[in-house]
């Protein structure tokens, strides 16, 4: 499969999440949250790692469309965690959802608008196919929560496997507790 037509499949997938904790009663939401919130980590983490650098690379504005895509996501982590640490029972849960949602949207939006495009007028088939097998990699290996400040593919390949391992144990654990 084409990495854009995966990326854009995950973006309608992310969007569809946010409707469904949305939509879920108070004491049903914490389960489409957590796949929400896992869905989030992999898929930014593996466009930090694999699409990020070919856009810096092939871009005639590369830099500053991947610096701006970087900034956003960096941002979305931050508050990805303040919900996570909060949890879906805090008062101000919906709000913050809604302010994250908006936030990951837009940045869906400027990938969709800025970086696709020109991957895809760069880039040849094969090529795009080649790097949906990274992102998918990239994906298999990621953490499972978000962890703002790793947000290029050196500090995500560095850092990477150990949060991916202490997030999946912590996944593991809360679980087998039930939660």
């Amino acid at each position: 499969m084409d990495v854009i037509e995966y990326l854009l499949r995950q973006h309608e997938q992310i969007r569809q999440l946010f409707g469904e904790v949305e939509a879920a009663p108070a004491d049903a939401r914490g389960e489409p949250f957590r796949r929400l919130v896992r869905l989030l980590a992999v898929h930014e983490t593996a466009e930090e790692e694999i699409v990020h650098p070919y856009a810096r690379r092939l871009l005639a504005t590369g830099d500053a469309v991947v610096d701006e895509r970087l900034a956003e996501e960096n941002a979305a982590k931050d508050m990805l965690t303040q919900l996570e640490k909060a949890g879906v029972d805090d008062a101000q849960f919906l709000l913050n959802l809604g302010t994250l949602k908006a936030m990951v949207l837009e940045h869906a939006q400027a990938e969709e608008r800025e970086e696709f495009p020109q991957l895809r007028l760069h880039t040849g088939d094969a090529e795009r196919r080649a790097m949906t097998l990274g992102v998918q990699a990239a994906e298999a290996l990621a953490p499972t929560h978000p962890h703002a400040g790793t947000e290029t593919a050196t500090a995500n390949l560095l850092a990477g496997p150990p949060l991916m391992i202490m997030d999946r144990a912590r996944d593991a654990i809360r679980k087998a507790m039930g939660r």
